[in-house]
């Protein structure tokens, strides 16, 4: 059964009008719903901890700051964007006393929902929004009069009204107009840790790292394994983006689309699918989550080391220079040194 997809003309921002939006949280996805859905003509308040760095900033962007627990008293629409882990406890100490009914409380990832951390009310409506970028990248496009995909799905529909006040959500994110796909919480949060984990970060980190290790030992310059292990890698996934693997195979010349055909299944070997498997379990049964809440809880040492052993590889040394010698680079900005 193909999956349902909502479009600008199924959405209108009617049920959100003369609503107040909270926004609760000013990093990397908080900024960029606060500001589209402000200029989009909605009445947002951003609500952030006393002492928070992005008070200053939100402020300076022309958004009204409260604190936590009076953005959510005066909103008619909680939007929860703050790390995973802090999730739970921002809920519980700020939001939950003025959860009253027939509020809307809606997430950007159904972790804290979906693992249980978070169990709302039965009288609101619970609804999530995942736009299918970066932060900075829902800004960019918003400004330039588009957006990008984004996920809807409704946990709970307590006024019968949950689902097209999420359409409104994502219209004012202008996520209608690239396509708003139906989901449950369940699968976009299963589907985004399994993706992050298998593919998008932890794949492609250790291929990365794999294939610069294998020519630098091999006796190759790392500068030249840099190159052609990790700063290349970009080049690919822009065509991988922009036309599929099609594409990419299209463009790369015969001699590199040859040698992706022999030897991608002797990288992603049998032995490689199970893993896989094993980790998407552990995902589905609650394991991960466990494992990453327990981590939090014990001051994130595991974390913090290993956070600290990736950022001194040979790899990350080698790309610091090269990076630093290459202009074009955008500071500050993923990708940058």
């Amino acid at each position: 059964m193909p999956a349902t997809i909502y479009y600008d003309s199924d959405a209108t921002l009617e049920p959100l009008l003369g609503k107040t939006i909270a926004i609760i949280g000013y990093g990397a996805q908080g900024h960029a719903h606060a500001q589209n859905l402000r200029d989009s003509g909605l009445n947002v308040v951003v609500g952030l901890h006393e002492g928070s760095k992005s008070v200053a900033k939100a402020k300076a962007d022309g958004l009204r700051v409260e604190s936590v627990a009076d953005a959510s008293k005066e909103a008619d629409v909680i939007m929860i964007l703050v790390p995973d882990q802090t999730q739970k406890k921002v809920y519980e100490s700020g939001i939950k006393p003025h959860l009253t009914a027939g509020k809307t409380l809606m997430f950007a990832h159904g972790f804290n929902i979906h693992f249980g951390q978070i169990v709302p009310p039965a009288d609101v409506d619970v609804i999530m929004i995942a736009p299918k970028a970066p932060g900075s990248r829902v800004r960019e496009l918003f400004q330039e009069g588009v957006g990008v995909p984004a996920l809807i799905a409704v946990h709970q529909d307590a006024t019968g009204d949950a689902r097209s006040k999420g359409l409104a959500y994502a219209k004012g994110m202008r996520a209608t107009t690239a396509g708003v796909l139906e989901t449950t919480f369940k699968e976009e949060t299963e589907t985004d840790l399994f993706g992050e984990q298998a593919v998008l970060c932890g794949g492609v980190s250790a291929l990365i790292e794999a294939g610069f290790n294998t020519l630098v030992e091999a006796g190759y310059q790392p500068e030249s394994a840099y190159f052609e292990c990790l700063h290349e890698v970009k080049l690919i996934v822009d065509l991988i983006y922009e036309g599929g693997l099609a594409l990419m195979r299209d463009v790369v010349s015969e001699t590199a689309e040859y040698g992706d055909y022999i030897t991608g299944p002797k990288i992603v070997t049998d032995e490689t699918r199970a893993n896989m498997k094993g980790i998407l379990a552990d995902i589905q049964d609650g394991t991960f989550a466990r494992n990453w809440l327990d981590e939090n809880e014990t001051g994130r040492g595991n974390f913090l080391t290993m956070r600290a052993e990736h950022a001194s590889t040979p790899i990350e040394t080698v790309g610091k220079d090269l990076r630093a010698m290459m202009p074009f680079l955008r500071r500050g900005k993923p990708g940058a040194a």
